[in-house]
C-alpha cells in the first residue's frame, strides 16, 4: 500500500511526514499492530508507503513522543503497552514523600451497571441514559488506604465486565483494559482541585471528616481521541504527593 492507493482526508498542504504518521495511527487503531507488538522496520514501511525511511522516521519520533510506540535500542519499535512495568503507572502522579517505590493493592469495592447521567454522558461522547458501568475501588499503600475512586466505562465497550473479573485482576487497571477489551489508553485529561472528606471518604479512607483531599477528575482517551473512562479519584495527600513534570 502506498499513498496513490490511500483516500486520507489530508490536506494538500500537510507535510509527508504528517501523512505516514496518521497512516501508521489508523493502522494501530484497527488493530493492525497491538499493544506490545513490534511494527515493521522503518525499512518496511517505507516501502509499504513508496516514501524515504527519513519521512518514515521522522514520522515514527513524533508517535514516539507521544508514548503512542516506544523504540528500544537494537529490537526496533513497538506499540506502547501498559503490560510493562515502565509504563504501567504512566498515568498516577502519586507519589509517596518518603520516597519509597509505589505500588498500590486494590480493592474493589462495587461495579455495576447503570445509566448514564447527562454529565457522564457529554464527557464519554455518549447519550443520557445510554448503559454505562459504575464502579468503586480504594487503593492502598502499605497496608492503608489512601485513594478511593469512582470510575465510569461506557457498558457496550467493557459488556460482561464485573466485580468477580476486577478482583481476579492483581496489576493496573489500563492493563487489564488493553488484555481484557482491546482498548489501550492513549491520553488522559485531569482536573485537581482541594477538597474536604466526607462521611463517605472518611470511612473508605480511615480520616476524620473535614480532612483534606486532592480531588482528581481524569477522562482518558483511547486511539482516534475516543474517551471511554472517567476516573473520579479523592487522595490523602498527608504523606503523598501530586508530581508531575513539566517540559
Amino acid at each position: 500500500m502506498n499513498l496513490s492507493e490511500i483516500n486520507l482526508p489530508i490536506a494538500s498542504f500537510s507535510p509527508l511526514y504528517e501523512q505516514i504518521k496518521a497512516m501508521i495511527l489508523a493502522s494501530l487503531q484497527a488493530s493492525e499492530w497491538l499493544p506490545g507488538a513490534a511494527i515493521p522496520s522503518e525499512m518496511d514501511l517505507a516501502a509499504r508507503y513508496a516514501v524515504s525511511q527519513g519521512t518514515v522516521r521522522k514520522a515514527i519520533d513524533e508517535l514516539a513522543a507521544q508514548n503512542l510506540l516506544v523504540r528500544r535500542q537494537g529490537k526496533g519499535t513497538f506499540v506502547a503497552t501498559h503490560q510493562e512495568v515502565d509504563w504501567q503507572y504512566r498515568f498516577l502522579r502519586l507519589a509517596p514523600d518518603s520516597g519509597e517505590k509505589f505500588h498500590l493493592t486494590n480493592q474493589f469495592l462495587a461495579c455495576v451497571q447503570a445509566k448514564a447521567s447527562s454529565y457522564v454522558a457529554n464527557l464519554l461522547k455518549l447519550k443520557a441514559g445510554d448503559p454505562i458501568i459504575h464502579i468503586d475501588r480504594v487503593q492502598s499503600f502499605a497496608g492503608q488506604p489512601i485513594v478511593f475512586e469512582e470510575i465510569w466505562l461506557p457498558g457496550g465497550r467493557f459488556k460482561g465486565l464485573d466485580l468477580d473479573a476486577l478482583n481476579a485482576w492483581h496489576g493496573p487497571m489500563y492493563a487489564f483494559y488493553e488484555g481484557e477489551y482491546a482498548t489501550h489508553m492513549v491520553r488522559a485529561e485531569e482536573k485537581i482541585k482541594a477538597v474536604s472528606t466526607d462521611e463517605t471518604l472518611a470511612k473508605h479512607l480511615n480520616l476524620p471528616l473535614g480532612a483534606p483531599l486532592l480531588s482528581v477528575e481524569r477522562v482518558a482517551f483511547t486511539y482516534g481521541n475516543k474517551p471511554v473512562e472517567i476516573r473520579h479519584a479523592r487522595y490523602d495527600t498527608s504523606e503523598q504527593h501530586y508530581e508531575n513534570k513539566l517540559n
